[in-house]
C-alpha cells in the first residue's frame, strides 16, 4: 500500500497487531500492537515482552499485521 492509501486508512485501535516500517532496512518488522492512539500519532507495545516503546509513530509508519490462521489451513 502506498503512503497516500495508508494515510486514508481507518485509524488503528489499541490492541491492533501492527508491523512497523524500518526505512534503514526498507522492510517491515512485525511483533507490535497499538498501545494508545492520540489523534494521528501512535504508541506501540512490543508483543514479546509487553513493553511500550518510547516515541510515537504515524499511521504511515504502520500497517495492520497479516495473520495466517494455521488451523484454517489444515495445520500447515
Amino acid at each position: 500500500m502506498d503512503p497516500v492509501s495508508r494515510s486514508r486508512a481507518q485509524p488503528l485501535d489499541p490492541g491492533t497487531p501492527v508491523a512497523v516500517y524500518n526505512p534503514s532496512l526498507s522492510s517491515w518488522t512485525s511483533g507490535f500492537e497499538v498501545a494508545t492512539r492520540n489523534e494521528s500519532r501512535y504508541c506501540l507495545r512490543r508483543l514479546s515482552d509487553r513493553v511500550v516503546l518510547p516515541g510515537e509513530f504515524t499511521q504511515e509508519d504502520l500497517r495492520r499485521e497479516r495473520h495466517t490462521d494455521v488451523a484454517a489451513e489444515g495445520g500447515r
